[in-house]
């Protein structure tokens, strides 16, 4: 199981400590962009996602929860920019998976508790990641939703049926008792951010996920 640690929890006054707390056992660092239109909530923009890639070794998987990705793809895109990751509810998901590949990057698709994956088997091949999301989109600190679990098992079996190669990350809702069941389910990423920015040994809570 590989962890990526949600920066949207995270202190931001003293955000190059926060980073270097969960760097050791991380395997990305996660980094949700909200616009206030696609989900209520605003986060910030590429000039704090360049300076957290600036201040962390950790490569950056890049949530945009936006309206309109196409307008902001390109802002995202640094050195350590590895997964770009849209929503399959927003406008224009089709040409933004194409958008993020030509520019180098890996190309992820998100979907809400209430978008089924049939709405996005047709693009699967395309994909380097799709993001179950465990919990509405826009605040940390929910319940993980149990039926989030069917859709990992069946995006597992669509992976191994056609010899897809994308990972499975899940976000939202994430402790050890949910990223044993999501990853029982099949996943390969979870998210997790009160879990373990809430916490001082960091190290330790990370850990606890693998």
């Amino acid at each position: 199981m590989k962890v990526a640690p949600s920066i949207l929890t995270a202190n931001f006054i003293r955000l190059e400590d926060e980073l270097k707390s969960i760097e050791e056992g991380s395997d990305y660092i996660h980094v949700d962009v909200m616009d206030g239109h696609f989900v209520p909530n605003i986060s910030f923009g590429p000039a704090i996602v360049s300076q957290i890639g600036e201040l962390t070794k950790l490569p950056m998987d890049i949530h945009l929860m936006v309206e309109h990705p196409l307008d902001w793809i390109d802002k995202v895109i640094f050195p350590t920019t590895e997964f770009i990751t849209i929503h399959a509810e927003c406008n224009r998901f089709k040409e933004s998976i194409r958008r993020i590949l030509y520019l180098g990057k890996k190309a992820g698709l998100a979907i809400k508790p209430s978008t089924d994956v049939d709405f996005i088997k047709p693009y699967l091949s395309q994909l380097d990641l799709v993001l179950v999301m465990g919990v509405e989109p826009g605040y940390g600190g929910q319940l993980f939703i149990q039926n989030q679990l069917r859709k990992i098992e069946e995006l597992a079996q669509l992976k191994e049926e056609n010899g897809y190669h994308y990972e499975i990350q899940v976000d939202g809702g994430i402790n050890v008792s949910t990223a044993k069941q999501v990853k029982d389910a099949g996943a390969t990423i979870v998210v997790a951010g009160t879990f373990i920015f809430n916490y001082e040994d960091r190290k330790e809570r990370i850990e606890s996920l693998k």
